[in-house]
């Protein structure tokens, strides 16, 4: 199973970008899909939850700018940023708990991380 993710991209203040990551490999089903960030020097930080029934979650940094979003039949999750500021500068990782058959537990898996670096 990979998760890809795609869609970073340097962008000026004020600007958008829309980021995918689709999961490939044998996969029976996914649950919960997300949205990570990762600055230089901090921490891991959730971005953006979405249940396979599209239940959302945000971060209070980004509520009202970012949107995430599913497509079941494709297993991708989309992330769009919009009114993007420097502070969203970071390396976005995109996460899953996905199974592989039925008789699998679910398991958490990550994606390489695509970079969103926002400058004028």
């Amino acid at each position: 199973v990979q998760l890809q993710a795609s869609g970073g991209g340097l962008v000026q203040p004020g600007g958008s970008l829309r980021l995918s990551c689709a999961a490939s490999g044998t996969i029976f089903s996914i649950d919960d899909m997300g949205w990570y960030r990762q600055a230089p020097g901090k921490q891991r930080d959730l971005v953006a939850s979405i249940t396979r029934a599209g239940s959302t979650k945000y971060a209070d940094s980004v509520k009202g700018r970012f949107t995430i979003s599913r497509d079941n039949a494709k297993n991708t999750v989309f992330l769009q940023l919009n009114s993007l500021k420097p502070e969203d500068t970071a390396l976005y990782y995109c996460n899953a708990d996905l199974r592989a058959d039925y008789y699998t537990p679910y398991t958490n898996y990550w994606g390489r991380g695509t970079q969103v670096t926002v400058s004028s």
